[in-house]
């Protein structure tokens, strides 16, 4: 039998902050695992991703910074359209993001957001969110990515390994 580490207090309050039915999840590259965790659950086969603002995370007026809401925005379309668009699984980079700041994220806020893919033509993919903190809206995003290389063979339909996941 190995030993397993145990978690952290910082580790252990965070998962204990977290709304029920979201899991730490691993998305995008370094950049976004550095300013992670983001957190993730299906509603309804529709993917709500999230995450606890942390210090770190913060201006110096203690809220979140618009940077880190940018950079949520710009993982939430695509990752929901990963589970909402019928078509074969791609990387799908940003050509545009357009995001309106609604609202503070303050120090400590759940913040949360839903997207839905609205049009996928034959080399682009659109698609709109809405992000809230603790229930009020603070950032309405819109964005269009272009259908980039297919990621493996193109056919999982459950990149983050939600469906079937304990809660």
């Amino acid at each position: 039998m190995t030993d397993q580490p145990s978690a952290t207090p910082t580790e252990a309050a965070r998962r204990a902050d977290v709304p029920e039915g979201f899991r730490a999840v691993q998305v995008g590259g370094p950049f976004i695992a550095h300013n992670g965790p983001l957190y993730a659950r299906l509603v309804d086969e529709r993917l709500q991703l999230g995450f606890r603002v942390e210090p770190r995370h913060t201006n110096p007026l203690q809220i979140c910074h618009g940077g880190m809401m940018a950079s949520f925005a710009d993982m939430l379309l695509p990752m929901a359209a990963m589970y909402q668009h019928a078509g074969e699984r791609r990387f799908l980079p940003t050509i545009s993001l357009q995001v309106d700041y609604l609202g503070a994220s303050p120090l400590g806020a759940w913040v949360q957001g839903e997207g839905e893919v609205l049009r996928v033509t034959r080399n682009m993919l659109f698609a709109q969110g809405l992000v809230t903190a603790d229930g009020a809206a603070v950032l309405r995003v819109s964005g269009i990515f272009k259908l980039g290389a297919l990621i493996g063979d193109g056919s999982d339909r459950d990149p983050l390994r939600l469906r079937g996941a304990p809660a």
